[in-house]
């Protein structure tokens, strides 16, 4: 079976940072694509970043692109997702998902429950 863990949320400042983690176990790791997304009270779950096996990066959201990163640790089956110059809007349960491919197709599967992240004003 797969399994699938977010962690590193809590409550913060706007203007802080937070580095959320992902660990990932029962399947290859370092062969999937991986991608980091959220949902926000009373809105649908939104994809953020996505990063390929060979390190690519994918952007799909606007608002996050040049807060947001996500660096992948292949060594320890563990992906990040880098949060700076959080705001108020970034609260939100953040999800981290696996690919079907190698490379960033946007098909996702193996949900984990999510981590809470608040950013007070």
């Amino acid at each position: 079976q797969v399994q699938v863990v977010e962690s590193g949320g809590g409550l913060v400042q706007a203007g802080g940072s937070l580095r959320l983690s992902c660990t990932v176990s029962g399947l290859t790791f370092d062969y999937y694509a991986m991608a980091w997304f959220r949902q926000a009270p009373g809105k649908e779950r939104q994809g953020l970043l996505c990063i390929s096996r060979s390190g690519g990066i994918s952007y799909y959201a606007d608002s996050v692109k040049g807060r947001f990163t996500i660096p992948r640790d292949n060594a320890a089956n563990t992906l990040y997702l880098q949060m700076n110059s959080l705001k108020p809007e970034d609260t939100a349960m953040y999800y981290c998902g696996v690919d079907h491919f190698s490379h960033c197709s946007g098909t996702w599967s193996n949900w984990g429950q999510g981590t809470q992240v608040t950013v007070s004003s």
